[in-house]
């Protein structure tokens, strides 16, 4: 467990959590902000990823929910923290439980297809082709628990947030939508992005408050044009080389800027409008993201992560050329690594190459993905914030198998 003042670096300040639940605001409007400090966020993560590494992924439940607490209790909203009240054995014991029916599915579904592929087509071609799309439908269902268990343990203001049932629900929706999308070549994804988030905020709770998700998928459809114009230009100038009609290679560089700033300012705008657009009683949700301010995060924020990654590469490419015996192919005189023995070589190698992932990882958090949730928060205002006095507790949600199908296909949620 980590104490509050290590979660963000500082004192917990306004009221606290478990009290302020009853407490009329007395503010016509409840601002947004972010506390946590970058190099508290960078050391737990570098600390809970090593401990990851050395216990062979048992510890990443753990590392979640700590993760999950620092980001948490940084969001303030009228100066009172969020809260993440996880538990790592709920995710671990649910982990298990996914593993055990993941593997009923890959065991016996999976031989059931391969005898009737080889027996109806004379191939495993068809059996690998249902198998896969057998488990999309189970990827959708696993993030809809996954943010229901997520939303379950989490409150503010000491009420809890919940998630009603219905992840096959999702599932089917999700399929049908992502089928329609593709087959328009992403044309109808605002479609897809509105109806898919309405069903979850339809179905989420806060307290006894519900929300509402209003407005309608065509609002969506002018952050679809930021991406869309930069990638039909691409396009055009991919087919103007084909033909031999070949478009000056520098307008390539700012196309590709342009769809990167195009991808930014869609998932930024979508967010606005989405979250303008929802109600919980008589509140309402005021977002100001600022495109560019998104944009450059994620290229100054991948670019640094990125370089100081790229400095532990080098390292470790040299000791998997050794351990695998490729220096000779590849011409390199490593001698003096090569005298050592091949089995201290692949270990080395081995934990150099998940130190790498460790040292991404935490880079990623400290300069993506908290400037994210610090000024997504800081530009967050909560309107007409009088019905929350009202709000009554809502039951504890069991939901013992928390997080397992998303940790056993790999979804994630959240952090």
């Amino acid at each position: 467990m980590i104490g509050r003042n290590d979660l963000h670096g500082a004192e917990r300040t306004g009221p606290d959590p478990e009290t302020a639940g009853g407490a009329p605001p007395e503010a016509a409007a409840l601002p947004g902000d972010f506390v946590g400090r970058r190099r508290t966020l960078l050391w737990l993560a570098l600390r809970t990823g090593a401990l990851t590494v050395l216990t062979l992924g048992l510890y990443r439940f753990w590392m979640k929910t700590r993760l999950r607490r620092w980001y948490w209790s940084s969001v303030r909203i009228g100066r009172i923290p969020a809260e993440y009240v996880g538990d790592p054995f709920e995710k671990l014991l649910g982990f298990l439980i996914a593993v055990v029916f993941l593997a009923f599915y890959i065991g016996i579904v999976n031989l059931v297809l391969m005898f009737l592929s080889f027996s109806l087509f004379k191939g495993n071609a068809a059996a690998y082709l249902l198998s896969l799309i057998g488990i999309v439908p189970l990827w959708f269902y696993a993030s809809y628990r996954a943010r229901r268990y997520v939303l379950a343990r989490t409150r503010w203001r000491g009420i809890r947030f919940g998630l009603e049932p219905g992840a096959w629900g999702y599932a089917w929706r999700a399929v049908l939508h992502w089928a329609l999308t593709l087959l328009t070549l992403g044309l109808l994804w605002p479609r897809m992005r509105f109806w898919l988030e309405k069903y979850h905020t339809d179905r989420t709770w806060y307290g006894d408050l519900r929300l509402e998700q209003g407005g309608s998928w065509t609002m969506l459809l002018r952050p679809l044009l930021q991406v869309l114009a930069p990638l039909l230009l691409l396009a055009a100038g991919g087919v103007a080389m084909a033909a031999g009609l070949a478009p000056p290679p520098l307008l390539a560089l700012p196309l590709l800027l342009w769809a990167g700033y195009g991808l930014a300012a869609c998932k930024t705008l979508a967010f606005a409008r989405l979250t303008e657009a929802k109600r919980a009683g008589g509140i309402g949700f005021e977002p100001r993201p600022r495109v560019w301010r998104v944009f450059w995060i994620y290229v100054l924020g991948y670019g640094l992560a990125g370089l100081v990654a790229s400095v532990f590469l080098i390292p470790v490419s040299i000791v998997l050329v050794v351990a695998f015996g490729m220096a000779g192919e590849l011409g390199l005189d490593l001698a003096a690594l090569e005298q050592l023995p091949r089995g201290l070589l692949v270990l080395v190698g081995s934990l150099a190459y998940f130190s790498l992932f460790l040292v991404w990882s935490a880079l990623r958090h400290a300069f993506v993905t908290m400037p994210l949730w610090r000024h997504f928060a800081e530009t967050l205002t909560l309107r007409d914030p009088g019905r929350l006095c009202l709000v009554a507790q809502r039951p504890r949600d069991a939901f013992a198998e928390a997080e397992g199908f998303a940790e056993a296909l790999d979804v994630g949620a959240a952090i």
